[in-house]
Order: C-alpha cells, then sequence, then structure tokens
C-alpha cells in the first residue's frame, strides 16, 4: 500500500480548494500515511517545496477560500526532464503519489506523471465548470453565488434607474456561470459561446423588451466573446435603453466556499486517496447523478464540455 502522499493545487485558485487538501490530509492521517503539502503547484513540485503536514496542518481552513498551498502557471512542466526532475525531488521525501486539484491543465501533468510511474488522481478544481462529464466542479457554486449577489444589487440599480445592464463573467470556453446565474436572476438574455452571439438578436430582444412592460433588463455574457462596453454603447444607441457594462471579474474566484462546494470538496478529497490506497492512478474524481466516481484522466480530457441544452430551454421560456 501507498505510504507517503502528496497534494498540490495547480492552475487558477477555487473557493473549496482547502477543503479538498483538509479531507485528503485527513484521510491519509486517519490511515497511517503520510502526507506532504506541494507549494506553488507544479512549480513547486520542480523546486522541493514540500510541507510535510500533521492533524494540526489543516485545521480552520475548510471555510477559506483560496488555496493556502498557494498557486503558479509553470509551463515548464510539458518538458519530460523537468518532469524527471520533479520525481527525483519527491523521492527524496518518499513521495510516492499524488493528488492534483486543478483543471484540464492540471489534469495534463497529472496524466503525465501517471505515465512515467507516479500515481495521480486529479480532484476538478475551477470555477468555470469546464471539466467533462462532472455535474459539477469545486469552486463552480461558490462563484455562481458571488455573480447571483452581484446581478440582485444591479437589478435593484437598473430599476431604479430603467436601464439595460449588461454584466460579463468568467467562463472561458463554458457558459455555465453565465447560464446557471442568468436563470436564477432573471436575466433577459444569456450570451456564452455554447449558444453563440448574434447582436442583432440582442438589440432586437431588448428592443422589444422596452417596448413592451419591462422598463430594466439584464443580460448576462461570458468573457472573451466581445467588448461588453462598446456593445453596452451600440445597444444604447440602437434601443434607446440607456445602458450600462460592467466585468465581475476575478473576485469571482474568491469568498468563502459555500456548503455545496466544501460537500463536495470534501467527498472528492476522501475518495481521491482511496484510489490511491487502492494503486490506482491517471484517473480523475467526477460527480455523476450525485455519486463521486473515479474516471480515467484521458477520457474526460478526450471529450467537451456541452452546454446544458435542457436549462438553456427552460431559460429561453421563462424570458
Amino acid at each position: 500500500m501507498v505510504k507517503c502522499i502528496g497534494i498540490l493545487t495547480s492552475g487558477g485558485d477555487a473557493p473549496g480548494m482547502n477543503a479538498a487538501i483538509r479531507a485528503v490530509t485527513r484521510t491519509c492521517l486517519n490511515n497511517g500515511i503520510e502526507i506532504y503539502g506541494v507549494r506553488l503547484g507544479y512549480k513547486g513540485l520542480h523546486d522541493g517545496e514540500f510541507i510535510k503536514f500533521d492533524s494540526h496542518s489543516t485545521r480552520n481552513i475548510i471555510n477559506i477560500g483560496g488555496t493556502f498551498l498557494k498557486s503558479a502557471r509553470f509551463p515548464e512542466f510539458k518538458d519530460v526532464k523537468v518532469r524527471e526532475e520533479a520525481i527525483e525531488q519527491m523521492k527524496k521525501v518518499g513521495i510516492e503519489a499524488l493528488v492534483v486539484i486543478g483543471g484540464d491543465g492540471s489534469y495534463n501533468g497529472a496524466l503525465k506523471l501517471t505515465e512515467m510511474g507516479v500515481n495521480c488522481i486529479g480532484i476538478p478544481g475551477t470555477i468555470d465548470n469546464d471539466i467533462p462529464d462532472t455535474d459539477f466542479t469545486v469552486g463552480f457554486d461558490t462563484a455562481l453565488n458571488t455573480i447571483v449577489d452581484a446581478l440582485d444589487k444591479l437589478r435593484d440599480t437598473s430599476s431604479s434607474h430603467q436601464r439595460c445592464t449588461i454584466l460579463e463573467v468568467m467562463g472561458r470556453r463554458c457558459g455555465d456561470l453565465a447560464l446557471y446565474a442568468g436563470l436564477a436572476c432573471g436575466a433577459e438574455m444569456i450570451i456564452t459561446s455554447e449558444t453563440g452571439f448574434d447582436e442583432e438578436e440582442v438589440i432586437q430582444t431588448l428592443k422589444k423588451s422596452k417596448a413592451g412592460d419591462k422598463k430594466h433588463a439584464i443580460v448576462v455574457i461570458t468573457e472573451h466573446i466581445t467588448d461588453v462596453h462598446e456593445l453596452a454603447k451600440r445597444v444604447e444607441t440602437a434601443t434607446g435603453f440607456e445602458t450600462r457594462a460592467n466585468v465581475l471579474g476575478h473576485m469571482q474566484r474568491g469568498g468563502r466556499p459555500s456548503a455545496q462546494d466544501r460537500v463536495l470538496a470534501s467527498r472528492m478529497g476522501v475518495h481521491a486517496v482511496e484510489l490511491l490506497m487502492e494503486g490506482k492512478g491517471g484517473l480523475c474524481m467526477s460527480k455523476v447523478k450525485g455519486e463521486i466516481v473515479g474516471l480515467p484522466i484521458e477520457e474526460v480530457l478526450s471529450h467537451k464540455r456541452q452546454i446544458n441544452e435542457a436549462i438553456y430551454e427552460d431559460v429561453l421560456t421563462l424570458r
């Protein structure tokens, strides 16, 4: 059985990462397994930034956002020689296996290490919910609630001034944050990379809204689709709606993790260690229909995250 496990967080931070670190640590210690935290992600793995954890190391972190192990981008890890050097660092302290918390880039590193003989298990820590084959990722629910809170506040001022508000949220290739937040807040329009962007459709929809009994409007849009400030100017000119654009930015990544994210992270942390105890690697934790399961990383990375069509249809119905 594995005697020593390392844990790291990689890529963008996400609320709930600390809860996962705590769960992995406690599960290891309760099974007589040594556990090391790795500072600064794969860079720290390469540089030997290891902290041996004991029963006190992860106290009082379950409710704290971000990652107390810190994170850093380290594209050099793609180089096989760099990975070999990281493995040598792990051998110095006896780390035999690794839990990696992060997104698809982090998963790629975990898969490469497994192929080199170091069993790794991935935990999906990303606010975007952009990992295929899992219902939700750690951090998504907290970020979603942050957006909903912002939209509720923006609705108050939009209603008072009879404005149209355009809110840009994170998500890159996955529009789940925009989709779920838009449904939760009754947005007039939701624009994501999956739904596509048709400016004329946006304008016509808002014209119809203004001509009806709605005197304010909310549009939620995923980042990197268009310049929302320029869009706001064009919407105002075309519709007569006084229009303001807001970019929520990195505050979506912060804050105390929600109960749902704490539970999800904790359950995935426990199961990750159990898989390593069974001698398994190259797997990632996924929530599928309420159950926590381990799926092959290679298989998951080969899939494309699909928008939830049923939720989008509900949005259109309620618009």
